[in-house]
């Protein structure tokens, strides 16, 4: 499986009375959002699967890379906790998206690659950018493909 986990592009600034939960994607993120899809697509990378947190700004991220699914969409509320076994059960497919929030992505890269979440903050993925992960989505059964910041992408 390769899995591609994804952060987020950037948001508006946090705005009283608008709940995080509800953060959209500003300009300049939909620009990185689209900029990562397109990126991706240069690199051949086609999704069976797209699984995606429930908060406005990965759903936003997450609708730009539909141009790369050939399967399902899916929404899981574990994205915005740490990784859970429950959570790997649901990363089926060849070619899987994972787009989710910090610190628990960064604990998602470390389960799947060290065997565990405690050393998360080393897999720190910039907004718009993405890790490659390629193996059996389990503790420890994946390696790193690459790293690829929105700089790299755009530069695709």
């Amino acid at each position: 499986m390769d899995l591609f986990v994804v952060r987020h592009a950037a948001t508006s600034s946090g705005r009283a009375g608008v709940p995080k939960a509800e953060r959209a994607l500003s300009n300049r993120g939909r620009e990185d959002a689209a900029t990562l899809a397109r990126g991706l697509a240069r690199l051949g990378v086609r999704l069976d699967r797209l699984v995606h947190s429930p908060w406005r700004r990965a759903v936003e991220t997450a609708e730009a890379l539909t141009l790369l699914l050939d399967g399902e969409t899916f929404v899981d509320a574990d994205l915005l906790r740490g990784p859970s076994p429950a959570l790997l059960t649901r990363l089926e497919g060849r070619r899987v998206a994972v787009v989710g929030h910090r610190p628990g992505l960064g604990q998602l890269v470390s389960m799947l690659v060290l065997g565990g979440p405690d050393h998360g903050e080393r897999f720190s993925i910039k907004r718009g950018g993405v890790v490659w992960l390629r193996g059996k989505a389990e503790p420890g059964g994946m390696t790193l493909r690459a790293e690829l910041p929105p700089r790299v992408l755009q530069a695709l």
